[in-house]
């Protein structure tokens, strides 16, 4: 079903929840229509110096058209802020990180300031001096990169961004530091660095050594010196065994990076944002916006074609919307505003890719279809350049142009530094229900269960034509459809459906490397992109994947090993004399908390006890007459039960959260649908305040489940996205 704008019942859904603005106590204030005229009244104003009244009205009126159209969006923080009082507009920032006390706690604070205005941050650690190196000023010793990344993950945890994002962030260490082995194992222990993304930026000299076979230096930042020698291909080993077991770490390819840096003049880009689509310089920000290429198929003479002419015209005017953006934006700090509207930095790109496929009859994973990604890719490239020109003659290149490599070639002055990015469009996807970024089909069908525990199964919609034109409709076929995921083992349906709807656990990881890179051909940036693997992948399969990319010209690589993501299993269960678990023994002294939590029938206390092994019992009282208590308190029992016989607390929080019954109520934006749904909560909150933050939870085969509504979610382009109510976090972890 759709909503009156076109947005699916679901968009609707994950606007009213994340975008919408909201008065003081919390209650919707604007339709999705609103939303919409807010954001494109509020970017059209930058023409006003050049185009005037009537040029702002025409602007207003196209970027509602793309939009509504749903053909084209911006990133998250335009939706939410754009025409509103906070006022940022964009989501990548790369902050430095300098080899000080004070340098590295600025830092922290200029965080800070980012993740409360709804931004994601990218910084390089490698400018700090290894663990136990001499800190002459102290005389102390210094703690080193990984120590001081947990003071930046811990003020992640506490400022949550504007209300509406949590905060998110990239950590970069050369390979060449001594403290990389540090690095590689960092994320290792599930409750460590859970709001960072991390990668090793490799060198051309280490890939070098690595093709040689042989050692290469260790370079304390602070001194220059040569402190030490590893062995590549032990180091490249230890990288890939840590992905294969946890996701992480990425690695980028810096040399590549700063190989294509459009402004070397202004220095070396040391780190991305957090999802890696978007290299950097110190105090850059950059404003992403993604063309919904499913919506281009036309038929022309009885075939399937992209509608180039309507491309051309997106990419125009995507490219004016991103670098008006710029100019309306407030940014969180001056240095920050001066140094983005110096480069003017955009990154335009495409979602609803393989959605383009489909209705193109192309296999995701053919030579057609990497013949498809250049092609549009080219296009967009070529359009995206000549349209930033265009606005230059009219306004002016951007202030450092002169310093940068357009001018040494002699090229046309442009208005942006770079004009194309490859996002991973999680929720942006959602709303305009559309395929992610340039990733293939998560699955055909799915269940979705919406906010309020019901459980819906979606199917994409060209499948369901498919399945009537081809003749192989029948009961029962979605459920299977849905149970499965893919088609290649469904019996009745063609081989060519089935290639045609692949999946993207389906696309062997090499054809998901091959697409990055034919992406990345025509990009300025960066392409965020996951590399699935399945899970009996090895090791040295992800080193091949590994050399595969560097090959081919990515500049860089997140592997995501299916199930590799281990359960977070905090007590061990004995298992009985029968084979059944069996609780341990319930221990004389236990320490916890108490909380109140309002619900549809009054007061509901819950105390969540621990003891040395970890959360052990959960008790429960209403705090007046009515209610059902006797079933609170079976349900605190078994809970207690399954607690101290060692199931996975993430499953039980999972099984509770969700829960409805007929009084549920709505206080402060949330939904307490249930005693169960209150006593989820009340535990991971428990957890939370504990330093264990279950954001993802995972089933016993290693699917991650959604915390706010218990779906399954998918990992795209270094963000994992729950599609049934748009909740998103950067990074597996």
């Amino acid at each position: 079903m759709t909503g009156p704008t076109g947005l699916s019942d679901n968009a609707i859904t994950v606007l009213e929840k994340r975008y919408l603005a909201r008065d003081a106590e919390g209650r919707t204030v604007e339709t999705p229509r609103q939303m919409f005229e807010r954001v494109a009244s509020a970017v059209a104003e930058a023409d006003r110096p050049f185009r005037g009244e009537e040029g702002v009205s025409g602007s207003s009126e196209i970027f509602l058209e793309i939009i509504t159209n749903l053909e084209f969006l911006p990133n998250s923080p335009t939706l939410m802020n754009a025409g509103r009082e906070l006022g940022q507009l964009s989501a990548c920032f790369v902050l430095p990180v300098e080899d000080s006390m004070e340098g590295i706690f600025e830092a922290v604070k200029e965080m800070a300031l980012i993740h409360k205005s709804g931004g994601g941050t990218g910084f390089s650690f490698s400018r700090l001096r290894p663990r136990n190196d001499m800190v002459m000023s102290t005389r102390g010793v210094a703690s080193g990169p990984v120590s001081f990344m947990t003071v930046f993950d811990a003020a992640t945890e506490t400022v949550k961004q504007g209300g509406t994002r949590r905060g998110a962030n990239m950590g970069v260490l050369r390979v060449e530091h001594p403290d990389i082995l540090d690095f590689i194992h960092a994320k290792e222990e599930y409750h460590l660095l859970n709001n960072f993304n991390i990668s090793v930026a490799m060198t051309g000299k280490f890939m070098e050594a690595l093709s040689d076979g042989g050692p290469y230096e260790l370079v304390n930042p602070s001194t220059g010196e040569v402190t030490g020698r590893l062995d590549a291909r032990e180091v490249f080993g230890e990288i890939a065994a840590t992905a294969w077991r946890t996701g992480e770490p990425g690695i980028i390819f810096l040399d590549r990076i700063n190989q294509a840096n459009t402004i070397p003049g202004l220095g070396e880009i040391e780190s991305t944002n957090p999802c890696g689509e978007q290299p950097l310089l110190p105090f850059e920000s950059c404003n992403l916006g993604s063309i919904n290429l499913g919506l281009l198929v036309r038929e022309e003479e009885g075939e399937p074609a992209v509608d180039m002419e309507r491309l051309e015209f997106l990419v125009r005017e995507g490219v004016h919307f991103l670098d008006n953006v710029i100019d309306v934006s407030r940014f969180p700090l001056r240095i920050i505003e001066e140094t983005t509207r110096a480069n003017r930095k955009i990154g335009l790109g495409v979602m609803g890719f393989a959605d383009m496929l489909i209705k193109l009859g192309v296999p995701y994973d053919s030579d057609e279809g990497l013949a498809r990604a250049r092609e549009v890719m080219s296009f967009v490239s070529r359009v995206a350049r000549e349209a930033s020109e265009s606005l230059a003659a009219e306004r002016g290149p951007f202030p450092n142009f002169e310093r940068s490599t357009y001018a040494r070639s002699g090229s046309p002055p442009v208005r942006n530094a770079t004009t194309t990015t490859i996002a991973p469009t999680g929720t942006i996807s959602l709303i305009a229900s559309c395929s992610s970024g340039v990733e293939p089909l998560f699955a055909v069908a799915h269940e979705r269960r919406v906010l309020d525990g019901e459980r819906l199964l979606y199917v994409h919609p060209e499948f369901l034509e498919a399945a009537e034109r081809h003749g192989f409709a029948s009961d029962g076929l979605l459920a299977r459809v849905a149970e499965s995921g893919c088609l290649g083992d469904i019996e009745g349906i063609p081989g060519e459906v089935a290639r045609v709807f692949v999946s993207a656990h389906e696309v062997s990881p090499e054809w998901h490397v091959r697409m990055q890179a034919a992406f990345q051909e025509f990009t300025d940036n960066a392409v965020s992109k996951t590399v699935n693997m399945p899970k009996e992948a090895m090791v040295e399969d992800i080193e091949g994947l590994y050399l595969l990319a560097y090959e081919l010209g990515c500049k860089g690589v997140t592997i995501y090993r299916y199930g590799s993501r281990p359960v977070q299993v905090l007590y061990r269960g004995l298992d009985g004399a029968a084979g059944g678990l069996r609780p341990r023994e319930r221990q004389k002294v236990t320490s916890g908390t108490t909380t109140k939590e309002k619900i549809g029938c009054g007061n509901l206390y819950i105390t969540v006890n621990s003891d040395e092994e970890g959360i052990c019992e959960v008790f429960t009282a209403l705090g007046r007459a009515g209610g059902c208590p006797s079933q609170s308190e079976a349900t605190s029992r078994l809970i207690s039960l399954g607690l101290r016989s060692g199931i996975d607390i993430s499953e039980i929080v999972g099984q509770l959260k969700g829960i409805r019954c007929l009084s549920s109520i709505k206080r402060e934006g949330v939904n307490v649908l249930s005693c169960p749904d209150a006593i989820g909560r009340a535990i991971q909150k428990y957890l939370q305040a504990n330093g264990i933050d279950i954001i993802e939870m995972e089933d016993t085969e290693g699917d991650i489940r959604c915390p706010e509504c218990g779906a399954g979610m998918e990992l795209e382009g270094g963000c994992t996205v729950c599609r049934s109510c748009g909740f998103s976090r950067c990074g597996p972890s």
